[in-house]
């Protein structure tokens, strides 16, 4: 089992073997041309949470408002969950599980579902929430005001800044959290002048997930009303929790020690740390629960965080012990190296793919005004910024030895998250990894691979006490402590697909950096994935074949208040997706179980092809029901699965199927939720509709989908949005399906000209391609030496050969 020990290194000797890739990337950054805009920048200091900028090391994470006189410094640790420990499977659920399908199978359904919800959910039925690690509040005094202001966000040193002026002093602060030193390090600077400031924490509690400022007004892109310079929000010491305490630690530090909160009648288990320390000049000096710093020009404090979490079964760490050894390793560095080594650690992975859609002149706008007019006014470097946004997010919130990124990354205000901030896995959590292979950045899905093997063991448990079955599975959410039974009822959680969709990141990362090494190491996901399927497929009814039973299409109705079905269209693709994974490892790998292989194969071929329905669209389900369920504007498109991020149905081979995927798509409409904006934009693209793409990213580029920090708006906040829209950007230039590469597939009228360099492709592939006038001039191909690839442009298939040195370059 893991220890938090290991998390503390980005390379170790399991990393190097699932990612053998990891040590040479080191090596391989690329030179990032000078005119790529790689800032987020605004002129007054954030307001609500959604206008702060994020940092983060994968594991800890921090919110950066930019205020003049508190600034607000809000943190995130990655396993700072509610409760502990704890078996989520109903012992009634397999006595039940005959009685549902006979119910299933007498078209009895809404009969099906109240058996489900009485004797088949989990205990409890919900999940432990995701909390925050609280706020630091910097108070200043004799600051008066502040002229020339400026906030930004540099994507390629991950650094946040604010810079103003008052009076005769200029101010800077710098924050990032460091990946070597696993520390948030705030640098604090007054030229011309000095520094007095108390420190104080503020602990998590629980907050307004609206859409509103501090003013009370609707936020926009635009900020409603400029921060006014001295505004402070309170410690709120009276509500002060009992489980907390602080308290001086040492000379120049303060220390924070919690507990995470009881949820759903799971007890608390975590312990939780946060130790600040502060250096620099002037008088630092503990003062009960705050440190006072008077007279200084230059102040560091570095910020560690801590739970006592070890695994998803063991509590036993000591958060305390933890803090104070990061921050005193920091302490021992200058600041110049401690800087240094986190741009070092941050550009080896984000330097390796740049991008230039359209002009190369900076835009001089803010971000927010940028953002509050992208839907009436074309700005291709915005789709830019929003795609090198996406990669620093999921470098920042999921890199090897953290916590996957969640349904907020790793950035969250409260105790009580939307949706509980935890791990959906109907489409959430796979769509924060969509774009980690193609941004070439794949390390960031070795947390995935961890959680995946987790559940392989939480998962068996429920497949034998649920199912009866073999082999591991998960439902549609999971959380810190591997939960897999099914939660919030059957219209959400009676799903069995949710571990298998998890697989598909797993092989992609394969499929684009194929490593025997790695291989061998996910085959018994794959293999135990599939074994639980080749255990709980049943005869269709009707004779159609086989079916998953019982199952919901997520999260949609087929009758008002029904989603409880057999065999939906989205399990079907799936389940064939993952068989097909799992025979090709067991080819590659010569794996000896050909009994296994051959009952894949035959259970394989049994299951019912994907239906186009009366209104010639494609079937949600296995009956034609789209025409009458309630909700014909769904957020969720999950029948289109094996079009997108499948390549089930394609432009190539399916051309009738994909006709019906867009008869679907056109009645389910381009506006949804910002997640579901950037599924359906993943999917248009795929179908290689550029401007109709294009008119559905607008949307998610402007004010409704995009917060003025540029989170995407569900709302509120979830990433996936981010990752997705990511993903789909870099679609619109360049795919890989089908054995083959397409460049500039979908890309539109509005983006005549670019260039980008390091997007990755199936079969360890690396391109570069400049366009012009709409048209590829030159396209560059790195990978295997004498590695054939085929390249498609347009109507144009060509087959290269890499040279000896693994190159190939063409003419458009």
């Amino acid at each position: 089992m893991e220890t938090t020990t290991r998390r503390s290194f980005m390379i170790t000797a399991g990393l190097a073997m699932a990612f053998p890739g990891l040590a040479r990337a080191a090596v391989q950054a690329t030179t990032r041309g000078a005119q790529e805009s790689l800032s987020l920048w605004y002129e007054q200091a954030a307001g609500p949470w959604v206008e702060a900028l994020p940092v983060g090391n994968g594991r800890l994470g921090a919110m950066c408002f930019g205020r003049i006189a508190q600034e607000r410094i809000q943190l995130n640790e990655d396993t700072l969950f509610a409760g502990g420990p704890y078996d989520p499977n109903n012992p009634a659920s397999l006595a039940a599980l005959p009685q549902v399908r006979a119910l299933i199978d007498a078209d009895k359904f809404k009969e099906a579902a109240e058996l489900i919800s009485a004797t088949m959910m989990g205990l409890p039925n919900t999940q432990m929430p995701y909390g925050a690690a609280g706020d630091l509040l910097l108070d200043f005094q004799g600051i008066a005001g502040g002229t020339a202001y400026r906030r930004w966000l540099d994507l390629d040193t991950a650094i946040a800044s604010t810079r103003f002026t008052d009076g005769g002093t200029q101010y800077k602060r710098e924050v990032f959290a460091s990946t070597p030193a696993q520390v948030v390090v705030i640098r604090l600077s007054a030229s011309g002048g000095v520094m007095n400031f108390d420190l104080g924490y503020r602990h998590p509690l629980e907050t307004n997930y609206g859409v509103t400022d501090y003013t009370g007004a609707k936020i926009s892109s635009v900020t409603a009303a400029p921060m006014p310079w001295d505004y402070r929000e309170p410690l709120r010491a009276n509500e002060r929790p009992s489980s907390l305490s602080l308290r001086a630690d040492g000379a120049d530090a303060l220390l924070i020690e919690g507990r995470n909160v009881a949820a759903a009648g799971i007890p608390s288990a975590l312990r939780y740390a946060v130790r600040v320390q502060a250096l620099g000049d002037g008088t630092i000096t503990p003062h009960g629960d705050r440190i006072e710093v008077r007279g200084a020009t230059t102040i560091t404090l570095l910020v560690a965080a801590a739970t006592s979490y070890v695994n998803y079964a063991d509590v036993s760490g000591d958060p305390v012990k933890k803090v104070r050894e990061q921050t005193a390793v920091a302490a021992g560095k200058p600041y110049a190296q401690l800087r240094s080594g986190h741009v070092r650690a941050h550009q080896v992975l984000f330097r390796r793919l740049s991008l230039r859609i359209g002009s190369d002149a900076a835009d001089p706008r803010p971000t927010n005004k940028r953002i509050a007019i992208a839907e009436q006014q074309p700005d291709p470097g915005l789709a830019a910024l929003y795609v090198q946004y996406g990669r620093y997010l999921l470098l920042s919130s999921s890199r090897p030895g953290s916590q996957p990124a969640n349904l907020q990354g790793l950035w969250n205000e409260g105790t009580n998250p939307p949706w509980g901030g935890k791990y959906t896995i109907n489409i959430n959590t796979q769509m924060n990894y969509w774009p980690a292979q193609s941004a070439n950045i794949g390390e960031c899905v070795e947390p995935l691979l961890r959680m995946v093997e987790d559940l392989s063991v939480t998962g068996a448990v429920t497949a034998s006490k649920g199912y009866g079955a073999r082999g591991w599975m998960a439902h549609h959410n999971t959380d810190l402590w591997r939960a897999a039974a099914p939660i919030d009822g059957p219209l959400w959680g009676m799903w069995p697909c949710g571990g298998a969709w998890l697989c598909q990141a797993l092989w992609d990362h394969y499929d684009y950096r194929p490593d025997e090494a790695y291989l061998r190491r996910i085959y018994p996901l794959l293999k135990g994935a599939s074994l639980f399927f080749v255990d709980t497929l049943v005869e269709d009814a009707k004779g159609r074949g086989l079916v998953t039973s019982p199952s919901i299409s997520p999260e949609n109705q087929h009758h008002e208040g029904v989603a409880t079905c057999a065999g939906p269209a989205m399990d079907r693709q799936i389940v064939r997706d993952l068989f097909g994974w799992t025979l090709k490892a067991h080819a590659l790998l010569n794996d000896g179980d050909d009994a296994f292989a051959a009952e894949l194969q035959a259970k394989r071929a049994r299951l019912p092809a994907d239906r186009v329905g009366a209104q010639g669209q494609l079937q949600e389900w296995l009956e034609d029901w789209d025409a009458g369920a309630p909700e014909q504007q769904h957020r969720h498109v999950s029948h289109l699965y094996g079009v997108y991020p499948s390549e089930q149905i394609n432009v190539r081979d399916t051309p009738e199927l994909i006709a019906a995927a867009k008869v679907m798509l056109n009645t389910r409409g381009d506006k949804s939720t910002g997640w579901a904006t950037a599924w359906r934009l993943a999917l248009w693209t795929r179908m290689g509709e550029g401007e109709r793409a294009y008119a559905i990213l607008q949307g998610l580029l402007g004010p409704e989908r995009t917060y003025p920090n540029m989170f995407d708006a569900h709302p509120p906040f979830q990433i996936d949005g981010n990752f997705g829209g990511t993903a789909a950007i870099l679609e619109m230039l360049v795919q890989s399906w089908g054995g083959e590469i397409r460049v500039l597939a979908a890309l539109p009228q509005a983006w005549p000209e670019g260039s980008v360099r390091g997007v990755r492709a199936r079969g360890g592939v690396e391109l570069d391609l400049d366009w012009s006038q709409g048209r590829l001039q030159q396209l560059q191909l790195r990978g295997k030496p004498g590695q054939t690839v085929k390249v498609r442009y347009g109507e144009r298939l060509t087959e290269l050969r890499l040279d000896g040195n693994g190159r190939a370059r063409t003419q458009g």
